[in-house]
């Protein structure tokens, strides 16, 4: 008497992507769109600078030093533990778009909220100044030649301070 025992199903893994379902997709629209209001990314920027259009600034949360070393052309020196209302005075009726280092580093979101408490509409630049460089586009910089964007990060992120010295 042989008795069939039925073989094991296969396991199918379970999906990572479906473990948690979707958002509807009008929660996914608000989502998406608020998103969309607090953030922008450097080819809109570069894009909007190239064309010459008005209605923003573009706002550096880093240190002094470190905006005199490497900026975004153009860029308004505001490291984030300077803003008050002094110094918010030009920025009126303006839209702040603001970057730190990289998406590691929080000063552009701390200066946005600050920003944001004293009326200033505002957005963060995603990936900050290294998204920027990476993306191939131009910087103003006291850096001597040759220096890479990495090479400036480590020396900085070292904990030196002041303007940039490679030696």
């Amino acid at each position: 008497m042989s008795s069939s025992i039925p073989p094991n199903p296969p396991v199918t893994p379970f999906s990572f992507v479906l473990e948690t379902p979707a958002a509807s997709p009008e929660e996914a629209l608000r989502h998406f769109a608020l998103r969309l209001a607090v953030e922008t990314d450097a080819s809109d920027v570069l894009t909007d600078l190239q064309r010459g259009k008005g209605g923003f600034v573009v706002v550096d949360a880093r240190s002094a030093a470190a905006h005199a070393d490497m900026h975004v052309p153009g860029a308004l020196s505001l490291p984030y533990r300077s803003i008050d209302a002094e110094a918010v005075a030009a920025l009126r009726d303006r839209v702040a778009v603001v970057y730190c280092w990289n998406q590691a580093c929080n000063a552009g979101a701390k200066a946005a909220a600050r920003l944001a408490a004293l009326g200033i509409p505002v957005k963060d630049l995603l990936g900050g100044l290294e998204a920027w460089v990476h993306e191939g586009n131009p910087v103003e910089s006291t850096l001597p030649p040759g220096t890479t964007f990495e090479q400036y990060l480590r020396w900085h992120h070292a904990g030196r301070g002041g303007r940039y010295s490679a030696g």
